[in-house]
């Protein structure tokens, strides 16, 4: 019996072994791919690449590691990452205790956690850490008439480890989300002819990658302390300083000249950070909004395709913002072509392509769905999990999931989630969220040596309901984004992250754990 089962092998996977392991507790790391990495094992589409800096992407609890580690671009590209990732498993020598290959399809609490794998293997622990990412379910293709295909087709959340040939081949892309905005123009230089079909346009702007230079990564490495400082006390985890002032406050050409001195910066925060309301106020937002229309205006040579390309059925920056390397300059090509599949939508998939309900047929050899994942919930209810009174996690969340600060679940004794439903995870830097809440989870089990938690029905209501509060008083919820569990059909529409922010989060968590973890009741 293991003092601690981890599932998965990703970013959150790794440091949790590691953490657990400097604690000195027997771990065991469960992973269903054929390589650590998570995210970055699977996502190998054309293009996949953070919209996180390097420099940032990246962990904190080892300045040995920060020094050594050269990164080579400022947004890293998927292969850059994974082979991060792996020199972390070999540097720490995580490998020993991480079984890949091994999916895990239920666990179940009596006094302790019994784990059944895919191929029926059982092991047991006392605690179960689930960290099993927030984006790594694909969402099915919910299109009839796939079986029919004759070409060949491909999911972005799954890419052949081999790549894919698109040379002189008719593509469809169907859908543009982060991973369709970042492989279309890829696709593009090499397809015989790309066709785009696009339910909602989306708002993105320009990385503006490129290497990093040897000065830059040293004057990073030389401040590296005070940048990770920075970044734990922002709301997003990305150091930046924060905004003063309404957009409302200031003039129409000052207003104009901050958004593009943001546009230029080549960042998430570049244009949303700028101002303190544009995620509170519309008429602050329209502002922002307006500006990036202006912008795609300006890239995108066909009127017809910019008004198609700029979103305006949702605010600026509630649905995550794409950072992207010549995407919207991509629809001036003569072999690509963009298709408006809300005004004609997709009727089915058939042996030769694919054909709309307006009776328009597009002949296609090859199928790309950019059609994204079942996020932050889809990953844990994919595994059967029962609690204490043998009820599952999924029939406990039919209506929405409901958390004790993203780490805990009234009814799961001794379970833990990193980066769940209930915490800002996706609308942070992922890295520092997923350090605080793995340190915060160590913690807690160097304090209890060995007894029991759960989180209380009081404390998780009460924490439930201020997360459904903070993002009510948000402009999150009036766009249908994943973040609502909108892009799933049946799954309820619940704002699922929480919008206080990564510092205020941290500050939280850290007064619950200084109370003698308020909240929880402790046993045995």
């Amino acid at each position: 019996m293991y003092d601690a089962i981890i599932v998965g092998a990703g970013l959150s996977g790794l440091y949790a072994l590691h953490r657990l392991r400097g604690l000195g507790l027997r771990a065991k790391v469960f992973e269903a791919a054929g390589g650590v990495g998570g995210t970055w094992h699977w996502n190998r589409y054309p293009g996949a690449r953070c919209d996180v800096e390097s420099v940032d992407y990246s962990y904190s609890f080892s300045p040995e590691l920060e020094q050594e580690w050269d990164w080579t671009e400022k947004f890293p590209g998927q292969p850059e990452i994974l082979a991060y990732l792996e020199h972390v498993a070999d540097r720490f020598d995580l490998r020993r205790d991480i079984l890949l290959g091994t999916r895990v399809v239920a666990a179940r609490f009596d006094g302790g956690w019994h784990v059944t794998t895919e191929t029926g293997e059982r092991v047991s622990a006392r605690y179960l850490v689930m960290a099993t990412g927030c984006l790594s379910v694909p969402k099915p293709v919910e299109v009839d008439g796939l079986a029919s295909f004759r070409g060949e087709w491909h999911h972005t959340g799954r890419w052949p480890h081999e790549g894919v040939d698109f040379t002189g081949r008719r593509v469809g892309v169907v859908g543009t989300g982060s991973s369709g905005i970042q492989s279309i123009p890829v696709i593009a230089e090499q397809a015989g002819h790309l066709t785009v079909f696009q339910r909602t346009p989306n708002f993105s702007l320009p990385a503006y990658n490129g290497p990093l230079a040897p000065e830059t990564r040293r004057a990073v490495k030389a401040a590296y302390g005070l940048r990770r400082s920075l970044a734990r006390q922002t709301h997003s985890g990305i150091p930046a300083e924060p905004a003063v002032q309404s957009a409302l406050e200031v003039g129409h050409e000052e207003r104009l000249a901050r958004y593009q001195t943001g546009w230029e910066r080549g960042s998430l925060v570049g244009i949303l950070g700028a101002y303190t309301d544009l995620l509170i106020d519309r008429a602050a937002n329209d502002t922002a909004a307006e500006f990036v229309r202006s912008k795609i205006r300006e890239l995108v040579e066909d009127p017809a395709d910019a008004e198609l390309l700029s979103p305006r059925d949702h605010p600026f920056g509630t649905k995550r913002p794409c950072l992207d390397s010549g995407y919207f300059e991509t629809f001036n090509r003569d072999d690509v072509t963009l298709v408006d599949v809300r005004e004609d939508p997709i009727a089915e998939i058939t042996a030769n392509g694919l054909r709309t309900t307006g009776g328009s047929e597009y002949e296609l050899d090859t199928l790309v769905f950019a059609t994204g994942f079942d996020a932050m919930t889809g990953a844990l209810t994919a595994v059967d999990i029962r609690g204490a009174h043998g009820r599952s996690l999924r029939e406990t969340w039919e209506a929405g999931p409901r958390t004790y600060l993203g780490l805990a679940a009234a009814g799961f004794p001794n379970l833990f989630t990193v980066t769940g439903p209930g915490s800002p995870s996706v609308l942070s830097n992922m890295v520092v969220s997923i350090e605080q809440h793995v340190d915060w989870i160590a913690d807690c089990l160097a304090f209890l040596e060995g007894r029991t938690i759960e989180a209380t029905e009081a404390a998780q209501e009460a924490w439930t309901a201020h997360v459904r509060d903070v993002g009510a008083a948000t402009l999150y919820p009036a766009a249908d984004s994943w973040y609502m569990g909108a892009n799933v059909p049946g799954k309820p529409r619940v704002f699922m992250p929480y919008a206080g922010g990564v510092a205020l989060y941290r500050q939280l968590c850290d007064e619950v754990a200084a109370k003698g973890y308020e909240g929880f009741a402790i046993t045995g």
